[in-house]
């Protein structure tokens, strides 16, 4: 028989895994990879930003591939010119909330605020009604897979992050990305920064041709997150 003590240890494990793990199912199971054989998504979050993500629109442009932008809603506010360029460039633009702020500690009132707060944010500018849902760090609480799908919004984890956040290098960001892409991959990667409206993430935009030509020397073609491919 379990006792009280294991009990409550395999409880609080369960509970943290559902808060702070990006692909967990306990708290409502996220889309963690796309379909098909030779299918990889490459995604940005925490966006627009007025330096890099007309870069990195460009560069998608000119290498003919379709990705997922993940959008910060009070960054769609500043620069929603951006935002109706992914959505008519064919990218798929996606909820990443309003505030940038961890959830795995707040309320269903300020989890639906921020939520709505975004949806309506990236409307506003042009990018459509957004079918996507991605927490900030991936940190969810019991509510927030609810409250997404409230608003016609599937809740997104990844299947790979490699830090370009950090800004270790334009070639280091392709090098990690190329590394571990795999079939059914969801790669992330950021166009802005969540805490600096005009964060730098050239880095990020510097690397995209290399990450492309490198996905693409595995036999692995790109494809946005749309409802045909989770």
């Amino acid at each position: 028989m379990i006792g009280t003590a294991a009990l409550g240890l395999a409880i609080s494990g369960g509970l943290a895994h559902g808060a702070f793990h990006r692909n967990s199912p306990i708290f409502g199971a996220p889309i963690t990879r796309v379909r098909g054989a030779d299918a990889v998504a490459l995604t940005f979050d925490d966006g627009p930003n007025p330096e890099a993500t007309p870069r990195i629109l460009d560069a998608l442009a000119t290498l003919d591939v379709r990705a997922t932008f993940f959008v910060l809603g009070r960054h769609a506010d500043q620069w929603p010119a951006l935002v109706a360029r992914m959505a008519d460039e064919g990218h798929a633009v996606a909820n990443h909330g309003w505030y940038h702020r961890k959830l795995h500690f707040k309320s269903p009132a300020y989890v639906r605020d921020d939520l709505e707060r975004g949806t309506r944010s990236i409307e506003a500018a042009g990018g459509g009604r957004p079918a996507l849902f991605r927490a900030p760090h991936g940190f969810r609480s019991p509510w927030v897979a609810s409250i997404a799908k409230s608003l016609g919004q599937r809740t997104v984890g990844w299947s790979l992050g490699v830090w370009d956040s950090d800004r270790p290098g334009a070639g280091v960001i392709a090098e990690r990305t190329v590394r571990g892409a795999r079939a059914g991959a969801i790669l992330l990667l950021h166009d802005g920064d969540g805490y600096a409206p005009q964060g730098d993430r050239l880095q990020t935009a510097e690397s995209i041709p290399a990450v492309v030509a490198g996905v693409r020397a595995k036999g692995l073609r790109f494809v946005p997150l749309t409802g045909e491919n989770w």
